[in-house]
């Protein structure tokens, strides 16, 4: 009996691990945003501060410390194998901004030491935002 609970705890351990940075909300900051095509060509590019604040639940998203986009998560997956380093999440959302409510995926995605952030709404397929993020951390 002491085994499976010891073996149950290890497990936990384990899980809580992986999965650590999926039940948190997140701050992801970046200094530069690019915007491609639907190719992935680069079709404009600018230097700004952008911080993308993520939670179970809401999204929002402010520039040169201007609340631009605000959202209501509708589906959120998120697989990390080592938390705030190598993993995905993609989330699904209804974005609010001045021109109304749109349905709006993000992807962040970790690899090669790199945190990149895609942002792209499905009836504006030629404009996707994308950043490197220079800070993905859990909120404190």
């Amino acid at each position: 009996m002491r085994t499976i609970i010891i073996g149950l705890a290890i497990l936990l351990a384990l899980v809580t691990a992986v999965f650590g940075q999926c039940g948190k909300t997140v701050v992801i900051t970046s200094s530069k945003t690019d915007h491609v095509d639907a190719k992935g060509k680069l079709t404009k590019s600018f230097n700004e501060k952008v911080v993308i604040e993520i939670s179970q639940a809401t999204i929002g998203i402010s520039v040169d410390g201007q609340q631009k986009m605000t959202g209501k998560v509708t589906s959120y997956k998120c697989n990390w194998k080592t938390p705030f380093k190598k993993g995905k999440s993609v989330i699904d959302a209804v974005m609010t901004n001045r021109e109304g409510d749109r349905k709006a995926i993000m992807t962040i995605e970790g690899k090669s030491g790199k945190i990149r952030v895609h942002f792209m709404m499905p009836d504006k397929p030629g404009d996707q935002v994308s950043i490197v993020a220079d800070r993905f951390e859990a909120k404190s």
